[in-house]
């Protein structure tokens, strides 16, 4: 496993908040790539993604696949 920043992960639009993957992500059951591009309050597997940007996840790495299996926080409120 590997702790990566969210901006080495996944693109975002400062001005209008939409998200991309720079490469194929798995979150729960749900794997989405390039060419997929999502806002604030769309849901992966339960979890909102636009509200942990900037945190660090930790990881797996599978060649060209992003595993999300958990996120870091110091932020309680944020979970």
């Amino acid at each position: 496993m590997a702790r990566i920043n969210f901006n080495q992960i996944f693109d975002r639009n400062p001005t209008t908040g939409a998200i991309a993957p720079r490469a194929r992500v798995r979150v729960g059951g749900v794997t989405f790539g390039p060419g997929v591009t999502f806002g604030p309050g769309v849901l992966f597997s339960g979890v909102d993604l636009s509200r942990f940007v900037e945190n660090d996840f930790e990881v797996d790495v599978e060649g060209d696949l992003f595993i999300i299996k958990g996120i870091y926080t110091n932020n309680p409120g944020q979970v």
